[in-house]
């Protein structure tokens, strides 16, 4: 079986979206690599209105999405245990770590929350891991559903061809990736750096290793603070046999 991606929406017409185009979706529609499937979790209500939210317990404004019928439209999946995540502004942040783990399973189930958000004991009976994408409020979490699935499937043996090029993209080592270049040599008075165009290996090595570092100190310094934690306690570095060393009074 392939990777298999299994939505929980109350709209699923919201996809494929961009996950039906380019090498992802030719992966999906053609080559078969992976699987997107959608669930409308509207037909899980035992409402004669169709209904499957109501008013908060303890008042406030807003619907919040009844337990009972995302857990109806959970238990009606079938196939191996896969992880079950729910997007939600208030989760732990997608990182490349997690996506790279959910990679590894069979496929991820990903609930999309609506009005002021799903009713907290079945993400707690049915163990949902809460992921927020940025630090902002959505709609709804279908967008950030997409976010989600494109990062494992992009992952998936085969779906973007060159498996070398994603070890030097961002967060891959704790850092961001260095700027790209591309013909014309030069663009509205702006050249392409002339290391790049050397053809000297090493130094063009050297010089993307300086721009990630750069780039990662000036826009993520959480990053750069932990890259360089984990710099200094890696045995044998520079910084740890200088701390060494100044430790034992040398």
């Amino acid at each position: 079986m392939p990777f298999t991606a299994t939505v929980l929406t109350m709209f699923p017409e919201a996809f494929p979206g961009p996950l039906g185009v380019s090498l992802i979706g030719t992966a999906w529609r053609e080559k078969g690599l992976w699987d997107l499937q959608t669930l409308d979790i509207r037909a899980f209500s035992e409402d004669k209105r169709g209904f499957l939210d109501d008013t908060p317990a303890g008042g406030g404004p807003g619907q919040v999405l009844k337990a009972d019928v995302v857990a109806r439209a959970l238990d009606s999946l079938e196939g191996p245990p896969r992880p079950l995540l729910y997007m939600s502004a208030r989760g732990r942040p997608l990182t490349q770590a997690r996506v790279k783990e959910w990679a590894k399973a069979d496929g991820i189930v990903v609930l999309c929350g609506r009005f002021e958000g799903v009713d907290q004991r079945v993400l707690d009976a049915r163990g949902f891991e809460e992921i927020s994408v940025g630090n902002a409020v959505l709609a709804g979490g279908e967008a950030a559903a997409m976010v989600a699935i494109e990062a494992c499937v992009r992952l998936v043996p085969g779906v973007l061809g060159a498996a070398e090029s994603l070890s030097s993209e961002s967060f891959e080592d704790g850092l961001l990736e260095h700027p790209q270049y591309t013909r014309p040599r030069t663009f509205e008075g702006h050249d392409i750096p002339e290391v790049l165009l050397s053809g000297d290996h090493k130094k063009i090595a050297q010089w993307r290793e300086a721009q990630r570092e750069e780039t990662t100190r000036e826009r993520r310094p959480d990053l750069w603070a932990a890259h360089l934690a984990k710099t200094t306690a890696e045995p044998g570095s520079a910084k740890s046999k200088a701390k060494g060393a100044k430790a034992r009074g040398e």
